[in-house]
């Protein structure tokens, strides 16, 4: 048998690694079209993410972790300490290596389902497919329709938007100049809006739709038209293409925004399990909600930061580049379509990967090109392992538990 202090030490090894590979392959989902629209460096990119995910897991980030994440499994497993312990430990580590084999194969698959699979694997060595919440998971599966196709149509808007009321002038610089005010306003509209609904912040702050509505216009629109004052007095006539170095500084902004939402919410995937350890090895017992202490967060948002620096350049590489080709302009398409797509989804309790919606962001830009702008041999392998992320993650999991189950 091993003791609690070696069982605790396991814990964070395994959550390190678990915030590690989120780094790794969801950095990504921010950063990804920047990059590929050559916004920003890699470096660059690498750098900014890091510190805006530590900020976003450690301010933003939720206090309070659910035991079960997702509700797809009984909360009746948890009634056993010994029985939750292996298990958290198993989810850790089942969801850390598939996240990390998917990023060794630079595609991007979702941390989010692959710690729900690593779960349904425990739930089942626990308490059987009795436990398993099959409406819950049918919905899991349903996101991987509704977040690509709604961020899709989306982009693809967007970007037609765009190529409508600016690149098809004959002035293309001073048109974007002229309607910047709107393209900034609504993409702030949504991201305040972000924040506000169903997020740790959010719940904190206890504020109803009709106030973030008007909270989030009004905020919109004050920092939509100050930021145009700084575009009029910074952005010069330099090139042909003035217009995609104005679109350049409001995708950077964009991408600042998922990166600091992914830390806030992503850290939650490998802190989460992790809380629970802490809390049984501590207290000896656990319920269906646990606290997260600060430092557990910090601990997450470091791992994440970690991983972007070492490996997140193999997934960015994917999205930003191998799907279609970027500009400033499909790029700022990709980032609002994801971060609508998440922010609706989330208002309405749907199921919704980051992920998905950034795929489907730049295949939506892609076809507002034309089929050919489209690499389909990239988005089908990318297909394929979104729909292996969940009995991938739940099969390792039950590997792991029946060893752990031997050791501890």
């Amino acid at each position: 048998m091993i003791s609690e202090f070696y069982v605790l030490i396991i814990g964070y090894i395994f959550g390190f690694y678990m915030a590690w590979n989120i780094g790794a392959n969801d950095v990504a989902n921010s950063m990804a079209s920047a990059v590929g629209a050559k916004a920003i460096t890699i470096r660059q990119a690498i750098f900014i993410a890091g510190i805006l995910n530590i900020v976003g897991a450690v301010f933003i980030g939720s206090h309070v972790t659910n035991t079960i994440r997702k509700g797809i499994v009984s909360t009746e497993v948890l009634t056993d300490p010994h029985l939750a312990l292996v298990g958290a430990l198993s989810a850790l580590l089942a969801a850390a290596l598939w996240v990390s084999f998917a990023t060794w194969k630079s595609l991007p698959v979702s941390t989010t389902h692959s710690i729900v699979g690593a779960m349904i694997g425990f739930g089942i060595m626990a308490g059987g497919f009795s436990v398993i919440n099959w409406g819950k998971l049918g919905a899991v599966v349903l996101s991987w329709v509704i977040s690509p196709v709604f961020a899709m149509v989306i982009a693809f808007l967007m970007f037609k938007t765009i190529v409508k009321f600016i690149l098809s002038k004959d002035d293309p610089f001073s048109q974007a100049l002229k309607l910047a005010p709107y393209f900034i306003s609504i993409a702030l509209f949504v991201v305040v809006l972000s924040f506000l609904f169903k997020t740790p912040l959010g719940n904190r702050l206890a504020i109803g739709t009709p106030m973030a509505l008007l909270v989030a216009l009004t905020l919109a629109l004050v920092l939509g038209f100050l930021a145009v004052k700084i575009l009029h007095k910074f952005t010069k006539r330099t090139n042909l293409a003035g217009e995609e170095e104005i679109f350049r500084k409001i995708q950077i902004g964009t991408s600042c925004y998922v990166a600091l939402a992914q830390g806030a919410n992503d850290v939650a995937n490998a802190i989460g399990p992790l809380a629970v350890i802490y809390f049984i090895v501590k207290t000896g017992g656990v319920g269906t909600k646990v606290p997260v202490p600060v430092f557990l967060l910090l601990f997450g948002g470091i791992g994440i930061a970690c991983g972007i620096g070492m490996a997140g350049h193999r997934v960015m590489d994917t999205i930003g580049r191998k799907i279609t080709t970027l500009t400033n302009t499909r790029g700022f398409s990709v980032d609002f379509a994801a971060a609508t797509t998440v922010m609706v989804a989330s208002k309405l309790g749907l199921p919704v990967s980051t992920t998905h919606a950034a795929v489907g962001g730049v295949m939506g830009v892609g076809l507002a090109r034309g089929l050919e702008a489209v690499n389909f041999r990239i988005i089908f392998k990318i297909i394929v392992y979104w729909v292996l992320t969940v009995p991938a993650a739940a099969i390792t999991s039950i590997i792991i538990f029946k060893i752990l189950q031997l050791l501890i």
